[in-house]
């Protein structure tokens, strides 16, 4: 098994080093205690970070935790989401980002995506039908709502009309989740930023290239990316076992498997997709395919791993800290990532 190394930018040439801007997620590890994320999201306002995106899985909703959060840090900014738009529709997405901005007193952007189908169709039980025309046509809506408008629209999967924000516009920065093609062209068409989760280096600069060359047709200057990557630095065994954990669903789903092939672990792919006992499938798990889309190592080979990124076209990578008993919340990783102090 060999792993995928070669990075180049996104005009295909290689680039020069660069270190992406670090942000902070927060991971909602199963294995751990839901509080822990008030740990990761006070370490990361203590140390400088200046943005922590909220997302929304099992357990808190993210407009009731980021306005916690807000009130019991001091400066960072919230990112909430990304917000599945089969669920929320654009006014209770909008109407959430202004409450928070609201009761918090903080910058709030909104990060949307089309979500999984285990998320939509069978805990939510809703139509995930046409998933980028309801992205796109979410993302239009969403936006002139965020921006105090009133908007009339009737979509093949959107209807909105009459409602403007009865509390002061955020005017939030809106954020895309992509991987496949058709979000990729949302993301480049209407929003500031994309996001991508649980990728290569390689796989990244893919995309990004992909995303400019979707900005030039539209006409728009190219969004900043940001990449969504698991961080363990000097990690305990614990740490690695929930990084592990973690990819264990991802093996098998479309465009993941594939990529996780291209990075040299096809193999573990192909065992995947006969559906083995999840038990069996985590057994099958190397460490090097978690260092393909994390970074876990040492500080060095962290640093080193996050350049990768860079080359790739990432500007800002969300760093989603382990969270262990020797380390709960992730603080050591964070502190040892912690941006610089700017000067003066």
């Amino acid at each position: 098994m060999t792993r995928s190394t070669d990075v180049t930018g996104p005009a295909g040439a290689a680039a020069l080093p660069r270190t992406p801007r670090p942000a902070v997620s927060l991971g909602f590890w199963q294995d751990r205690p839901p509080g822990e994320a008030l740990l990761t999201a006070r370490a990361a306002d203590r140390l400088g970070y200046d943005e922590l995106w909220v997302g929304e899985m099992a357990t808190y909703d993210a407009f009731a935790l980021a306005s916690a959060i807000g009130l019991r840090t001091e400066r960072i900014g919230l990112t909430v989401g990304p917000l599945a738009v089969a669920v929320r529709d654009p006014m209770t997405i909008a109407r959430g980002v202004a409450s928070v901005a609201d009761l918090t007193g903080r910058r709030v952007g909104v990060a949307v995506g089309t979500s999984s189908p285990l998320v939509v169709a069978e805990w939510h039980g809703r139509d995930r039908s046409r998933p980028a025309t309801r992205l796109r046509e979410s993302a239009t809506v969403l936006r002139e709502l965020l921006d105090g408008r009133k908007p009339s629209f009737d979509g093949e999967t959107v209807h909105a009309r009459g409602y403007h924000l009865r509390l002061d516009a955020p005017r939030s920065e809106l954020t895309v989740a992509a991987f496949g093609p058709a979000a990729v062209g949302v993301a480049a068409a209407l929003a500031d930023r994309m996001v991508l989760n649980l990728i290569t280096p390689a796989s990244a600069a893919a995309l990004v290239r992909r995303l400019r060359d979707a900005a030039t047709v539209a006409g728009r200057e190219t969004p900043r990316v940001a990449a969504w990557v698991c961080a363990a630095v000097n990690p305990t065994e614990a740490a690695v076992e929930q990084l592990r954990r973690a990819v264990v669903g991802y093996l098998a789903a479309p465009g993941y498997g594939e990529m996780f092939t291209e990075a040299g672990f096809g193999d573990v792919v192909e065992f995947a997709r006969t559906r083995p006992h999840p038990r069996e499938l985590l057994a099958a798990v190397p460490v090097e395919l978690i260092q393909s889309v994390g970074l876990v190592g040492d500080e060095a080979t962290v640093r080193d791993r996050l350049a990768d990124y860079g080359r790739a076209g990432v500007d800002e990578v969300a760093l989603v800290p382990a969270s262990v008993e020797a380390d709960p919340g992730g603080e050591k990783t964070l502190a040892a990532l912690r941006p610089p102090v700017a000067e003066g």
